[in-house]
């Protein structure tokens, strides 16, 4: 199978994989070569790949979309780290997890400031 896994500033991984394994709505999932064919709503956890040497490849992913369509295994996400070997996976994913409430922590803030700001106004008017 080739797996073809992109976010939006471009492709992370195009490879040839023996089976891909990751988690969905509806609980985990395993891919073969011979599996019918399908898509799925990911959720934002580890994805794992085999390559056709035998080495396992995690992936720590947002939330996204996978569609199997005959050898081609297509996924789509936000964000997306190559992580190699599980130890780094689950780091990268607790740095990701860490920087993303860093981000919504700001947001929150500039949101907080701007209804301030509009609340000021309108009291001035």
């Amino acid at each position: 199978m080739r797996l073809l896994l992109s976010v939006p500033t471009g492709v992370l991984v195009d490879a040839h994989v023996r089976k891909v394994t990751g988690e969905s709505g509806d609980g985990s999932f395993t891919l073969l070569p011979r599996h019918a064919d399908g898509a799925l709503e990911l959720v934002p956890g580890l994805l794992s790949y085999v390559t056709e040497g035998g080495e396992e490849v995690f992936v720590a992913v947002d939330e996204g979309v996978l569609v199997k369509c005959e050898d081609d295994v297509r996924v789509a996400c936000q964000r997306a780290v190559v992580a190699g070997e599980l130890g780094r996976a689950v780091a990268a994913l607790a740095e990701h997890m860490r920087s993303q409430s860093e981000h919504e922590r700001r947001a929150r803030t500039a949101l907080l400031r701007l209804e301030a700001e509009v609340v000021r106004r309108l009291g001035d008017l």
